[in-house]
């Protein structure tokens, strides 16, 4: 009786944030879809402090038609952040890779035996179209492995050509991709599709890698909200996350 008066229940789990160090996210300053400058840089930065990310591997997009970033225009871009940190005395450990698009510019710079940038040793985070599913993953895969790399598929969750055959995740993995979860995704950011893609992917112990993917103000706000926490709870709590 009267149950309409009850308060709704509280998150127990408040606090929880999976990760200590984000392998994913654009927060570093003018030089793709993230940060625009400097200042949002530290805005996301200190957001993700907050969480208790204590250290960030950025990852720029690579994008031949679009963001045709390389290893010296990311490190311009993360010098400017960590000169930013020092004078504003933030301890925060951040250092940069890239989210390479696996189109025909990345095939260029295999084949041009291009030093690529690593997550970490010889592992790269990478990235599919939204539009068009890959018709080559075999090729791709071997191209990759051959050239020394170990592929992370960046978000594999929010493929949607993907979603009404969660069975693929399985090739990938059988393929040699490692797969790298958007923690936003669990929570609904991205529609359900997403979120149960990302269910079956780690509760089928696919998952390898989780990340922020974080952009702008409204991905922080989300990660922040205490329903969110309690999602990720649910979900990731069993086994610790992202042991680089």
């Amino acid at each position: 009786m009267f149950s309409f008066l009850r308060k709704s229940k509280e998150p127990e789990f408040p606090d929880y944030f999976p990760i200590h160090t984000d392998i994913h996210s654009h927060i570093l300053p003018g030089i793709d879809d993230g940060a625009v400058n400097v200042e949002t840089s530290i805005f996301l930065v200190k957001g993700l402090m907050n969480l208790g990310v204590t250290k960030s591997i950025a990852t720029p997009h690579i994008i031949g038609d679009l963001y045709k970033n390389d290893a010296s225009t990311i490190q311009q871009s993360l010098s400017k952040l960590k000169s930013e940190l020092a004078i504003q005395q933030i301890d925060f450990e951040v250092s940069a890779a890239a989210e390479y698009m696996l189109d025909s510019y990345f095939l260029e710079l295999l084949q041009r035996k291009e030093k690529l940038l690593t997550i970490k040793d010889n592992y790269i985070l990478t990235e599919f179209s939204y539009a068009f599913a890959p018709t080559n993953l075999n090729e791709l895969s071997f191209e990759i492995q051959m050239s020394g790399y170990k592929p992370i598929l960046a978000h594999p969750e929010r493929y949607g050509y993907f979603q009404h055959n969660l069975k693929t995740y399985n090739r990938l993995v059988d393929l040699g991709f490692m797969l790298q979860i958007n923690l936003l995704s669990l929570a609904g950011f991205y529609g359900k599709g997403a979120a149960n893609a990302a269910v079956y992917i780690i509760e089928n112990g696919l998952a390898s890698y989780l990340g922020t993917d974080l952009h702008h103000d409204k991905h922080l706000l989300m990660l922040s909200d205490p329903k969110t926490r309690n999602i990720l709870h649910k979900h990731l709590s069993e086994r610790h996350w992202n042991d680089l």
